[in-house]
């Protein structure tokens, strides 16, 4: 089965609630992970406004043209490591 992201909520402090294709439903912390980036593509992610500012394309979460994102399994995971 072919896993997908149906709709993303941004719930704060840099959280995301994910339902998937499959009636799953995640909520995902991404602070972590942005706070320790070493990329600066990714750092400036650190700023929320930027952040907030997701796409759901063909079923994938994205940032500024694919500048920033996340394979789609591992958010189905749950980890973002």
């Amino acid at each position: 089965m072919i896993i997908s992201i149906i709709k993303a909520n941004y719930k704060g402090d840099f959280k995301i609630e994910f339902v998937f294709s499959d009636d799953t439903c995640k909520i995902i912390d991404f602070k972590s992970f942005l706070m320790n980036a070493k990329n600066p593509m990714t750092k400036k992610y650190q700023n929320e406004e930027l952040f907030k500012n997701y796409t759901i394309e063909y079923g994938d979460i994205q940032w500024n043209d694919f500048e920033l994102c996340f394979p789609v399994w591992d958010l189905h995971q749950g980890s973002i490591y």
